[in-house]
């Protein structure tokens, strides 16, 4: 399989991550003009699902390096597949309310405070599961990142002053959601031997089983989570099953590619963790939230009319991103 062993690879593939997670979102903004986010996310999960079987049988099955992906799966014990089983459900409560909170604040809310929270969360969650890297550099990148998120908060808050739009309630979903995120990685990672991709120890899974057990969580965890959505929204009338089914090819591609691009970014990532560590190549990986809020702030014009407090406090999120994103970092080098 295919095994990363440089630290500045790790990093490349943990930008890609961020890049990945920072623009699924739009996927479900282009299908929201006529689909509902309830309905997308059922195209999303398939093409999680599919991407992480695809990767498996190439980058996972090639190469002299490691176990393969069908004898690393039949040597598996019951303990590490139910770990990253496990990380596929709690990541998919997670983001069906991260959804929900996309589509009643946009991605230049959501993402900011949702996985921003997240990122702050499951750095430290990751950390002391499995130390690697320089903890006052972790932790002052942790702080500013948490800085940012406050900042961001305000900013909405700023800009739906007088609106009929309750402005509390995609904010509130979005800490939901990022308070459940912070979990999932640490259960897929400790599925793994992260020491040692080449002869991961007995019953470990590599990075590629890992994805797909994880992607297989997301599935089956999806009948229950989406359902429940789907009968009691956050937002407008209840949606049938039978609406699934009317919607076009090209709407359901749209989907689709959103869990491919999630999908890609979550493979890189664990690929990346053996040598970067889980915890920096998660927060690195969450560093999303600026991509996320630039695509939001810059293309969907998500703060239009907003004032301009709202403007200098997003400017000021995004430095502090930077910053605590460089300490992160460093803090592996």
């Amino acid at each position: 399989m295919f095994i990363v062993h440089s630290y500045s690879l790790a990093i490349v593939f943990c930008f890609i991550t961020m890049l990945c997670w920072g623009s699924w979102g739009n996927t479900q903004k282009l299908a929201a003009r006529t689909w509902r986010y309830e309905l997308f996310y059922w195209d999303y999960v398939i093409g999680l699902l599919l991407f992480s079987v695809l990767s498996a049988f190439t980058l996972g099955s090639i190469g002299a390096e490691g176990r393969s992906f069908i004898p690393d799966l039949a040597q598996a014990d019951g303990g590490s597949m139910a770990s990253a089983f496990l990380g596929g459900v709690i990541f998919n409560a997670a983001n069906i309310l991260l959804s929900a909170a996309i589509a009643l604040s946009g991605m230049s809310v959501a993402f900011p405070v949702g996985v921003g929270l997240a990122l702050v969360l499951g750095v430290l969650v990751n950390y002391f599961s499995a130390a690697k890297g320089d903890p006052r550099f972790i932790f002052l990148g942790v702080a500013l990142i948490a800085a940012a998120i406050v900042m961001n908060g305000i900013a909405y808050k700023k800009a739906q002053t007088g609106q009929r739009k309750t402005p509390t309630k995609g904010i509130l979903i979005a800490v939901a959601a990022g308070v459940i995120m912070a979990f999932f990685y640490r259960f897929v990672a400790a599925s793994m031997d992260l020491d040692d991709f080449v002869s991961p120890a007995p019953g470990k899974l590599t990075p590629y089983t890992a994805v797909f057990i994880f992607a297989t969580g997301v599935f089956a965890s999806n009948f229950l989570f989406n359902t429940v959505a789907m009968k009691r929204p956050v937002e407008g009338p209840p949606v049938r099953i039978a609406d699934y089914f009317r919607g076009g090819v090209r709407t359901h591609l749209v989907g689709i590619l959103g869990g491919t691009i999630w999908c890609i970014g979550t493979s890189l990532s664990m690929i990346a963790s053996g040598k970067a560590g889980a915890a920096i190549s998660y927060g690195l990986g969450q560093g999303a939230t600026l991509v996320s809020a630039l695509w939001g702030i810059v293309i969907w014009k998500e703060f239009r009319g907003a004032p301009r407090v709202s403007a200098r406090l997003n400017a000021g999120m995004f430095v502090l991103f930077l910053v605590g994103l460089g300490l992160l970092i460093y803090a592996g080098a």
